[in-house]
């Protein structure tokens, strides 16, 4: 069973590269890119330093600091918004995504600043395996918070029927984000309403920024079993 599984690891892996291959496509040259973060936007890293070193000129804004650090290993240019305040496009991945193309993000801690890159980009594209395709967003919801006063914050989560969990590092102290912040993970169970949620969760004093991701991705490339396909955002 433990071999089944370290298989489906591998598998996952190869298709999430295999995703990452394919919207690193879509990059041409003298586009601003933004860079996601976690363990599939690492391809789309790899891939575009290999296309870098092949002649491709492009500069990029990177959503964490391991994100920039492995830009930097593949010698990716990189730039800031002092330079530019619109991307081309940006390629992340995402924890869940529903039918509709709502996504949450946030298990890598870098929920804020991929929020606002997607937000800086003419389109927004996510690489993902299939196995973060569900049929309705569950779960847990990444909450950045500031940690002063984070107590009140959970009861108010509480209140909305959310069970928040303190998210703590290997050493058992609060996670930080790359803006010294903490991360409240937080069930909601089934969301059927990811719209009230996220606007109820933006009016909550204290909170810096949640992982629902809502009519910001484009397109989806998906990945199974070696067969990339492309999901793409409904007209409004």
């Amino acid at each position: 069973m433990e071999r089944d599984s370290q298989d489906d690891g591998r598998g996952r892996d190869s298709d999430k590269a295999l995703a990452a291959a394919r919207a690193v496509e879509l990059v041409r040259d003298g586009m601003f890119v933004g860079l996601g973060s976690g363990s599939t936007a690492a391809h789309v890293v790899r891939l575009l330093g290999e296309r870098v070193a092949g002649g491709l000129r492009i500069e990029a804004i990177p959503t964490s600091r391991a994100t920039e650090a492995l830009a930097i290993r593949y010698r990716i240019p990189l730039t800031s918004f002092a330079k530019t305040l619109r991307l081309d496009v940006t390629i992340d991945g995402a924890d869940e995504i529903d039918p509709e193309l709502r996504l949450i993000k946030g298990k890598g801690g870098a929920l804020l600043h991929e929020k606002i890159v997607a937000a800086a980009s003419d389109q927004l594209v996510i690489v993902a395996d299939a196995s973060k395709l569900v049929p309705i967003l569950r779960g847990p919801v990444p909450i950045e918070v500031v940690p002063f006063g984070f107590e009140r914050v959970a009861h108010q989560l509480q209140a909305m029927g959310g069970a928040p969990r303190l998210r703590v590092d290997d050493a058992g102290n609060p996670y930080r984000t790359d803006e010294a912040n903490w991360i409240l993970d937080t069930g909601f169970g089934a969301i059927a309403d990811a719209e009230k949620l996220a606007g109820e969760l933006d009016g909550l004093i204290g909170l810096v920024e949640h992982g629902l991701f809502l009519g910001m991705a484009d397109s989806v490339i998906v990945a199974e079993r070696g067969e990339a396909k492309t999901l793409r955002a409904r007209s409004p």
